[in-house]
């Protein structure tokens, strides 16, 4: 039977206590840094992204086609100067003359209803132009929401790991004042269970949550005061103190 000076077997419960502390902040740590509203916010910066991107798609497209349709236009303006300035040179007989003036006419038209759908073309743009401003807009304040709750979250887990860190370090002084026998055998027993050592408290083991057996409390209470018992159920080192009715 492993054997330890009740005073140390007390001073155990101090280790467990810091273990029990490290094991709630790390879970805690790993609970805040899946933070639902930094995920929404990541979600609605994705969503209003891709609306963005679908206007942006839009408005470059339309854009292409202003461009088109200016160089239609200019095209056309140009083939009709050529022809006026053969018609002002009077370059040819009666009928080339008369020629270029229906051609001049016909290229006319064309330009009137090219520059009506460049107008046309232009009013859309003007739209787009700022429907892609608001997506712009509205994407930057999702940008910004998200890096809110990123630096909020982000703030919390730095803190809760500087608590731990903290309390690691107690822990490791504390754990450097056992002897190397007792703590092996602590260790061992946490690692098993997750609980190294808990009282036995009015015959409950704390380790467990639950009432020792008759046989076993009786069993356990027989023990010299500096055998390290342990739980039946749990694994954990009991630790015993008359004033705690075990």
């Amino acid at each position: 039977m492993a054997k330890a000076a009740p005073a140390e077997q007390l001073r155990l419960l101090d280790l467990a206590q810091l273990d029990s502390r490290i094991t709630k902040l790390k879970r805690t740590i790993t609970e805040a840094s899946k933070d639902a509203e930094v995920d929404a916010a990541a979600a609605l910066l994705e969503e209003s992204s891709t609306a963005l991107a679908e206007v942006a798609t839009r408005l470059a497209a339309h854009e292409t086609a202003l461009k088109a349709s200016e160089a239609a236009v200019e095209k056309v303006t140009t083939h009709i100067n050529k022809d006026q300035a053969r018609i002002d040179k009077n370059a040819g007989s009666a009928s080339d003359m008369m020629a270029l003036s229906h051609e001049i006419e016909s290229l006319t038209k064309r330009r009137n209803e090219l520059e009506d759908a460049e107008l046309e073309l232009m009013g859309e743009l003007e739209e787009l132009q700022a429907e892609h401003q608001a997506a712009t807009a509205h994407r930057d304040r999702r940008a910004a929401e998200l890096e809110a709750h990123t630096a909020r979250r982000d703030a919390a887990v730095a803190a809760l790991k500087a608590e731990n860190a903290e309390v690691e370090s107690a822990r490791k002084e504390l754990a450097a004042t056992f002897d190397e026998s007792l703590l092996a055998i602590y260790e061992r027993t946490r690692t098993r269970g997750g609980i190294g050592a808990a009282r036995l408290f009015h015959g409950i083991s704390e380790a467990s949550g639950i009432a020792l057996a008759a046989g076993d409390l009786a069993e356990i209470k027989a023990a010299p005061v500096d055998d390290i018992v342990f739980c039946p159920d749990s694994g954990a080192i009991l630790v015993r103190n008359s004033e705690w009715g075990a």
